[in-house]
């Protein structure tokens, strides 16, 4: 059946098979991307990780208070006692778009379940967007092809799938979209949609900004592409009008909001689009009055002005900071040797430097086609297809697929972006090769089993990633279960920390304020209802810093620091292994399954200790003695160590020595009826469960105000 024959008539329009196809393609893109991000339902339906808590409180408040409300609220439950101005630290289009949409949709649903399922739709639905995208850069196929890769791209699910509440499922979705309205604006042809297309495309992409701040990333290849649109393009009158309008849009509607705000549009982000934007009116006007023999040359020595002034602005803003700079985790994945300057930065898993054997688990056999996209985008001869790409969207192609694999380069969590970059690369070289390949003469059998092969080469190399290795490959690598049921450890799930959190609402007064490892705060805030000290949104890194000196100090000082911190309560998390075997009696556990006993060697270096004070030099997974006797978390760890072991020689050390690992008893050093510090009132119940193997233990310690310490009554 001829794919163009129409199937129906709407009005003036034409339905035809081809249509249909695209439909189904997309249907299925969207289906596949939904089941593969609802697989942490399995485990419990939940909000997964750490900050969608926040996110869901924030959203909950703009639901029950209204947004005047929510522009005004200085969340007391967070950073005790200075608060939170939430507007203007947060994701605000996250927060608004949810609670618009769950007016909306929400229909029955509670909004702590419309908040687990909104990044799951959210993500998914951009398979559509991307294939819009695509579509207008190379073609229908390459569209389609787009969608299917972006449905199963792991880089991109593991930071959208379901619960996960979090900026970057909708930030992509809006930086994608705004990308697709500008760079369909300037490619239209119909000039009464070119300005509404422009407005709206400088609106959404502003929306993007306030949504994640990692939308600042789309800003690079998009200043880099005005930059050499005067090189590429003939119709400089369009230019002159249209980019400016793009760019202010986008600029006044980021200023709107207080984050990123007006520092955004006067420091380096804003500047990335001011400057190529008066670049490209500069040398338009330049070209315009130059001899034709003179014109390119005149614009490039501009250009080259440009770059050499505004290095040398950079290297002195340094030294003056005049500019308004973006965090350090953005200046970090633009300058990858900053890594290691900030030990708050460098503690997040997170933002950890992805290697080349990671780099190809995420993204496998994109990175061949992407390479071979960028060769047939780059090559004249080879391949000549009936798919025409207009050279300055193959221009704009390479701009993206190059700034999006360096920023990447530098922090695990930017690897979404070369996720992106290579699947627009890689989905314009399938869409060419298969163009290629189909129309080789169909009438004989050597040509159509040719064809038959190079679709089940596709099909393998494709599959492959998405059942190999079987512990990592794109399908079940999404296949864990949310941080609220394990803590973050490799732990199978359990209740704990919902039970921990359950407890301290319903047992400690209202006023209560808790200490714990700022991992925790938002749980404690959402969960527990209670104020904290610290949280993840890590504004005030001083207080993670005195946090991290006061679990290190002796306990007579940990707990001096506490009562200047007006702390009621104090929380650990502990993951615990049990061994199958005693010592005198009693049972043996393996500390150092990705609890407050895993992060010691963090506590110390944001803390700017002496790590070999608190941990073995050797093995920094190994605490000292003085860890153990003279701190307040070694205190507040209810295990002690009885021997040290060397599993593979069998030999057993009253001491540590290299290669042995630490083996403990249980023994709390503050029960609830001790005159120390600290009392123990809650020890959720793997502690107790001798049937349970792998432990995710949370204690709850009450701050003793009656307090005398012997060494100074």
């Amino acid at each position: 059946m001829n794919s163009q024959a129409t199937l129906f008539q709407a009005g003036n329009f034409n339905f035809k098979l081809n249509h249909l196809i695209v439909i189904g393609v997309l249907v299925l893109a969207f289906s596949v991307s939904f089941l593969i991000r609802s697989q942490p339902a399995e485990y419990g339906f939940e909000l997964n990780e750490f900050d969608p808590f926040f996110n869901f409180r924030a959203t909950e408040y703009i639901v029950e208070n209204g947004f005047s409300q929510y522009f005004e609220w200085n969340d007391d439950k967070s950073w005790y006692p200075k608060g939170r101005d939430v507007s203007a630290t947060s994701q605000v289009m996250l927060h608004a778009t949810a609670a618009i949409t769950y007016e909306i949709f929400g229909g029955n649903s509670s909004l702590y379940d419309f908040t687990i399922l909104f990044p799951a739709v959210i993500g998914s639905l951009t398979v559509i967007v991307i294939f819009a995208l695509v579509r207008l850069l190379a073609g229908t196929n390459a569209g389609l092809f787009a969608s299917l890769l972006f449905a199963v791209s792991l880089p991109i699910i593991l930071r959208g799938s379901i619960g996960w509440f979090k900026s970057e499922p909708l930030g992509i979705f809006y930086g994608i979209l705004g990308l697709y309205l500008f760079l369909s604006a300037i490619t239209c042809k119909n000039k009464k949609i070119i300005i509404p297309k422009i407005i709206f495309g400088g609106i959404i992409m502003g929306f993007g900004m306030s949504a994640w701040g990692g939308n600042q990333f789309f800003i690079i290849p998009l200043g880099l592409f005005i930059l050499v649109l005067p090189f590429f393009r003939n119709d400089h009158k369009f230019l002159l009008w249209s980019i400016p309008l793009f760019v202010a849009t986008f600029l006044l509607v980021s200023s709107s909001f207080e984050r990123p705000g007006l520092d955004f549009v006067y420091g380096i982000g804003g500047l990335s689009l001011i400057i190529p934007t008066l670049f490209l009116t500069t040398s338009i006007f330049i070209q315009k009055i130059s001899k034709n023999e003179t014109k390119i040359r005149n614009s490039l020595f501009l250009l080259l002005s440009i770059i050499i002034i505004g290095s040398l602005l950079l290297v002195l803003n340094n030294e003056s900071n005049s500019l308004p700079l973006p965090s350090f985790r953005y200046l970090n994945a633009i300058n990858p040797f900053l890594t290691s300057s900030s030990a708050m930065v460098d503690s997040v898993a997170e933002h950890a430097t992805p290697d080349t054997p990671t780099s190809f688990i995420l993204h496998s056999i994109l990175m061949i086609f992407a390479g071979i996209g960028i060769w047939l985008l780059l090559s004249k001869k080879s391949f000549e297809s009936k798919i025409f790409i207009k050279n300055d969207m193959k221009i704009f192609v390479l701009i993206f697929g190059m700034t999006g694999v360096y920023v990447s380069s530098t922090f695990l969590r930017l690897e979404l972006f070369a996720s992106i970059s290579l699947i627009i690369l890689a989905s314009i070289s399938l869409s060419i090769l298969s163009k290629n390949f189909f129309m080789i003469n169909a009438s004989t059998k050597r040509s159509i089993l040719f064809k038959i092969l190079f679709v089940a080469l596709i099909l393998i190399l494709f599959i492959t990633p998405m059942i190999f290795p079987s512990n990592t490959n794109w399908i079940n690598g999404i296949d864990s279960p949310p941080v609220i049921l394990n803590g973050a450890t490799g732990n199978p799930p359990s209740s704990d920390w919902k039970e921990a959190l359950e407890w301290i609402k319903i047992n400690t007064p209202e006023n209560s304020v808790i200490a714990s490892w700022w991992d925790y705060g938002y749980w404690i805030q959402t969960l527990g209802e209670r104020a904290t000290l610290s949280d993840n949104s890590t504004i005030h890194s001083n207080f993670i810093e005195d946090h991290a000196r006061m679990l290190l100090s002796n306990p007579d000082e940990g707990w001096k620091m506490l009562q200047e911190m007006n702390a009621d309560y104090i929380i650990t998390f502990i993951s615990v292994q049990k061994v199958d075997a005693q010592w005198q009696g009693n049972q043996i556990y393996l500390l150092g399954g990705g609890g407050d006993e895993s992060k010691l060697f963090w506590f110390a270096n944001i803390a700017g200790l002496p790590i070999q004070k608190y941990l073995e030099p050797s093995d920094v997974s190994v605490p000292t003695n003085y860890l153990w006797n003279e701190t307040l978390i070694g205190k507040m760890i209810p295990y002690t160590v009885v021997t040290y072991y060397d599993n593979q020689n069998k030999k057993e050390a009253n001491s540590y020595l290299p290669g042995f690992m630490d083996l403990t008893i249980k023994e709390i050093k503050y029960d609830v009826e001790n005159d120390g510090p600290l009392k123990l009132v809650y020890a959720s119940p793997s502690f107790y469960d001798e049937s349970i193997i792998m432990k995710n233990c949370v204690f709850v310690y009450e701050i003793n105000k009656n307090y005398v310490s012997p060494n100074n009554p």
